[in-house]
This record gives C-alpha cells, sequence and structure tokens, in this order.
C-alpha cells in the first residue's frame, strides 16, 4: 500500500518515487491498450494515469450506464496491471482533459437551474447517482484488494474555478463511503492562489505545472512542508486548437530541456505524473474547447506533442526521457516493443451523395416550440439544429438577427443562403487591443418585403467548452429577431449527424450544401492510416460507422487518423461536407499531416 511516512512515499514499507504517465482509455482504441502500456513501462514508469470521462459512461440520460469494450475502464486498468504498472485514477465527475464539457455529460444542461462544480442539490443528486455505480466498481481495483490502484484524485483544478470546499468535501466522503481506503489527493496549479481554492486542509496535495519543477513546488512546500513533492501534471507538450500551429514534438534542445526537467525532479526526491506520456485521439464529437476573449474548439488530433504521438509511434521525448528514467532508477532500458506500421492506400473518389435534407426528414426530430431553445432542451447532445420559422409582414430593408449562437451558423431566407457565421473567427489586432470579446450574435440583412418569407438557421455544435466560468455551453441559439423584433413560433429540428443507414447514396448532380459523400476502399492489411482531407472545408469523416471526427481547412490538423484495427477488406468511408469542396477526392495515406 502507499503511504506516506517522514514526508517520503512508501510502498509496502520500502521508500517509493511515483514516476507516472498520463494516457486515457477513452482516447486509444481498446485493442491498443497494451500495446501503449508495454511503452510506457519500457520507458521506465512505473505508473500509468487516467482519467474517467463521465458523458462516455453516462452518454444519453441519467440512467443508462456504459462500461462496456472501449468504455470498460476497468479492463484498461486490468491492463496496466498485467504490465507491472500502478494506476492513479482521477474519477472527476469533472475532469477538463480538452475533453468535449470536461467530461461532464451534456444532458445536464437540459436543465435551467442547474449549478455545476458546486454544493447544488441537484448537481451532487447526479454525481451521487454516477459515483455510487462507478466507485465500487473501481474499489475492487485498490492496491489494498491486489488490484494496481494507488491514489485516486478528489475532483480536479478546482482552485481554477472556486472555493466551494463542501462541494470537496462532498466527493471526498463520497469516495471513502463507496469504499476507496487508498490515498486521496487534490491537484491544482502551482500557485498559492489556486491552493487556496482548489486544496482541502486535511487532505495530500499536488501541482501541475509545465517547465521548471524547483520554482513549480515552492507555495506547495509552504502548503504542505511535512508531505512528499508530487507533480500531478508535468506538461510536456500541449494541445491544439483549430486555427493554431501544431504543438507537435519539437525536437530541437528537447534533450537540454527535458534533461534539466527530470533533474530537477530528482534533486527534489519528487514523484511526477508527464502529462501527456500519450495523448491519442479526440474520436467522433469528443474534442472540448477554450474560452479566452474567443471561443477556441480543440482539434481531433490529441497528439500533445507527447513522448508517444497520436498513433503511438516513438519520438525523441520517448528516448530522452527513457534513458534517463532507467539511469535514475539503475535498471536496463527493457526491450522495445515494435513501432507501429502504417499503409498507403491511396486516392479515394466520392461519386455518390445523399441529400442533407432527406436526413432531416429521416432522421431528424420535430419539435414545435413558441420559442427557439438550446439543443439540450430537446434532448440532443451533438450534431446540429435546425430553426425554421415564417415571418408575415410588410417590411422595409432589415436584418436577420440571433443571439447567443454556440457555434457554426448558415441563414436562409426563402432558401438562399445570405450568410454564415463562425463563432471562433479571429478578432482584429484593434478588437483584442481594446479587450472586446468576440460575437456571439449575427445580424444579416434581408431586402424589403411584404406577404410572408422563410427563415432557416442552421447551427453546427462544436465541443463544449471545457474549462473555466464558461462551462455552461449550450449549443444552438437563444433568440431570432427580425431587426429588433423577437421572433416566436418555431419548427425546431434536431439531427445526429453520424446516422447514415437509412440514406439513398446517388450519383452526385447539383450538390447542395451540407451533403454526404460516400466512397470504398480495400485492404487486407490492419495497419494504421489517414485520411487527407486537404479537397475539403469543413465536416466529419465516418469509416465503417466509426466517426473519426472533425476535419476543418483552417488547420493545423490535415489528417484524421484511422487505426488499422477498425478497418476490413472492403471498407465505406462517408465525408460529411458542410461548405463545400473542391473535389470530391480524398487520400489515405500513410503519413499524418499537419499545416
Amino acid at each position: 500500500m502507499l503511504e506516506i511516512k517522514n514526508s517520503a512515499f512508501f510502498m509496502d514499507d520500502k521508500p517509493f518515487n511515483i514516476y507516472s504517465g498520463a494516457m486515457h482509455y477513452f482516447r486509444i482504441p481498446c485493442e491498443y491498450w497494451v500495446d501503449r502500456l508495454k511503452k510506457l513501462k519500457a520507458a521506465g514508469f512505473n505508473t500509468v494515469e487516467t482519467y474517467v470521462a463521465w458523458n462516455v459512461h453516462q452518454p444519453k440520460d441519467e440512467e443508462v450506464y456504459d462500461f462496456e469494450g472501449q468504455n470498460d475502464v476497468f479492463e484498461f486498468i486490468r491492463t496496466a496491471q498485467r504490465e507491472g504498472l500502478y494506476v492513479l485514477v482521477r474519477p472527476g465527475p469533472y475532469i477538463c482533459a480538452e475533453w468535449e464539457f470536461g467530461g461532464l455529460p451534456p444532458w445536464l444542461l437540459k436543465y435551467d437551474d442547474i449549478k455545476l462544480r458546486c454544493y447544488s442539490e441537484r448537481y451532487i443528486g447526479f454525481v451521487k447517482r454516477y459515483f455510487d455505480v462507478l466507485i465500487p466498481k473501481l474499489s475492487d481495483f485498490q492496491v489494498t484488494k491486489g488490484g494496481p490502484i494507488i491514489a485516486m484524485q478528489i475532483e480536479n483544478e478546482y482552485g481554477s474555478y472556486g472555493t466551494d470546499k463542501k462541494y470537496l468535501r462532498f466527493i471526498r466522503d463520497n469516495l471513502r463511503e463507496n469504499g476507496i481506503d487508498v490515498l486521496l489527493f487534490t491537484s491544482d496549479g502551482e500557485s498559492k492562489y489556486c491552493l487556496s481554492g482548489g486544496s482541502l486542509e486535511e487532505e495530500f496535495k499536488v501541482v501541475n505545472f509545465g517547465s521548471y519543477p524547483k520554482t513549480g513546488f515552492a507555495d506547495l512546500k509552504e502548503y504542505q512542508p511535512d508531505k512528499p513533492l508530487m507533480c500531478g501534471e508535468m506538461w510536456c507538450g500541449w494541445f491544439d486548437h483549430f486555427r493554431e500551429k501544431h504543438h507537435g514534438s519539437v525536437n530541437v534542445g528537447v534533450k537540454k530541456r527535458f534533461g534539466r526537467i527530470l533533474g530537477e525532479f530528482f534533486q527534489e526526491d519528487a514523484g511526477f505524473n508527464f502529462y501527456m506520456f500519450h495523448g491519442g485521439t479526440n474520436f467522433g464529437y469528443m474534442a472540448g474547447a477554450n474560452y479566452a476573449g474567443i471561443y477556441q474548439p480543440t482539434t481531433t488530433s490529441y497528439d500533445y506533442g507527447a513522448p508517444l504521438n497520436e498513433y503511438g509511434d516513438y519520438t525523441d521525448k520517448y528516448y530522452i526521457m527513457r534513458e534517463l528514467l532507467c539511469r535514475k532508477q539503475g535498471i536496463e532500458p527493457p526491450e522495445l516493443p515494435p513501432r507501429p506500421e502504417t499503409q498507403y492506400i491511396g486516392k479515394i473518389e466520392f461519386t455518390e451523395s445523399a441529400s442533407f435534407i432527406e436526413s432531416i426528414k429521416l432522421n431528424g426530430t420535430k419539435h414545435t416550440d413558441h420559442f427557439p431553445r438550446y439543443m439540450e432542451h430537446y434532448g440532443q447532445n451533438y450534431g446540429m439544429i435546425l430553426y425554421h420559422t415564417e415571418i408575415e409582414g410588410d417590411y422595409p430593408e432589415t436584418s436577420i438577427a440571433a443571439d447567443g449562437v454556440h457555434d457554426i451558423a448558415a441563414v436562409y431566407v426563402d432558401g438562399k443562403l445570405i450568410g454564415r457565421f463562425d463563432r471562433s473567427a479571429p478578432l482584429s489586432r484593434k478588437q483584442k487591443k481594446a479587450g472586446i470579446e468576440a460575437p456571439e450574435s449575427f445580424s444579416f440583412p434581408i431586402p424589403a418585403f411584404k406577404g410572408k418569407i422563410t427563415v432557416d438557421i442552421l447551427v453546427e455544435a462544436m465541443g463544449r467548452i471545457n474549462f473555466d466560468k464558461r462551462l455552461y455551453d449550450r449549443k444552438g441559439l437563444e433568440s431570432v429577431m427580425i431587426g429588433n423584433q423577437y421572433v416566436y413560433d418555431f419548427d425546431v429540428y434536431t439531427i445526429p449527424l453520424d446516422i447514415t443507414d437509412n440514406l439513398t447514396f446517388e450519383k452526385n448532380e447539383n450538390l447542395d450544401f451540407p451533403v454526404y459523400l460516400k466512397g470504398t476502399f480495400k485492404t487486407n492489411l490492419k495497419h494504421d492510416c489517414f485520411v487527407n482531407m486537404k479537397n475539403f472545408t469543413k465536416g466529419y469523416v465516418f469509416v465503417n460507422g466509426r466517426n473519426l471526427g472533425r476535419y476543418w481547412n483552417v488547420g493545423p490538423q490535415r489528417t484524421l487518423y484511422i487505426p488499422g484495427v477498425w478497418l476490413k477488406e472492403e471498407n465505406e468511408i462517408i465525408i460529411f461536407e458542410t461548405q463545400g469542396f473542391k473535389k470530391a477526392v480524398a487520400e489515405i495515406t500513410d503519413k499524418h499531416i499537419f499545416k
């Protein structure tokens, strides 16, 4: 059992250092868990850390749980133990992680009065119901019961959000009541500010930082002078937003930097968790978003510039960390598992298409409402939502406007596209300098009319914000106006994008966007590959029914990762393109390409 004695960690009464690397079961195809964990062990690490993502285990409502297949966190933990690794578990309920809504299930947002991440009866009621199912199952895997779990986190970086100690103690007490008897800890930013809000006086504390351990531990030493030092997240890379540069594995100076970082950890005799050791992929709709005066959606790739890249290949960081960690522990570097094999398949022509309007009729759900509301109100979590209304009168030249638009909107009057709105569109230098925040509303001019017009506003949901105060990131729109008059009486269609079985694909002719495009390709290999979307604008890719995630020509990500284990001899690929393309051709290649 992991214990703290004499300001140090002990495992079974022997001095112990936690050398952990982060990887998330929900970002890695379950068929690759063994490979990634073997590579962690081969780099000299003794522990793996994972979050638990609430939204994958209760994806649709508060009554249904999913711990099967890809979502079998318990099998991931078993696998880690078989590979000789201890486990740190961070069960949330909030996890951040650049993951959709910080891991919270979006159905929470259908309750207008819900208060998140605090001691609010409605919120903690849902948390308790979930934890009362999850935590007893996790408790069976504690080191005190012969399992690999040595410690568990209370909430996550709460000092970056609030000061509600009653809420933190509720989480702590629930863990204990559900059988957790291993070490509990809080994890916060390195400053006194974060430690003040997010920690509990009576519980072990760890801090998170990105570069200088000696500096990063300074405030923790004051707060917790009689305990071992531990970094809960040592950021060894960073994640990408759309429209930004790729934070890849930069090789220049990496040996010197990581030599210094690990050297400082060793000098301080400190434990650490490298975040991320292997980032993986935000498949489907699971990429989150940030907000810094403007909405910043995260890319599908969660490569993170980690020691193991997105598809599990070694980088310079890996070899450097392996050398230093093994030398520190006086062990011979273990034999390396093989590198992943990739394959080039070639160009695919998409000669068939299916109408998005047909999809709305077949797969969408119609709601009649006096007011337009966000999609969560109608029971939809992801995809698109269409607001249809008719406006009658004698109007001079005016405008169609909307407020609270989350996130990408296309506006049609009498079936004609009159404008697009993008919540993440860059601000000008002048706006940034003035401290102006990006708009979440639009206004497009329309000519004078007498009689009746139809208005259709199609809104695409991107990732929900996963950090800080804007967690209440409901999707769709809040209100519609003609000029300054509010508009009422809507037909609202909630539209899932990943139901394609009912669609009729025909030869491409006079395409209207959005549109579904279908192609096929063959392969006898189960090797990884990547689909290059350079000819397309914005949308999603589905291979054999699996949603690979979002693509967008604003960069930095150009290719989407196709795990080889998801391939068959005959493969179907469907693209949902929202805006248009240069030509209906994609290439499946053996290289992952970033702009």
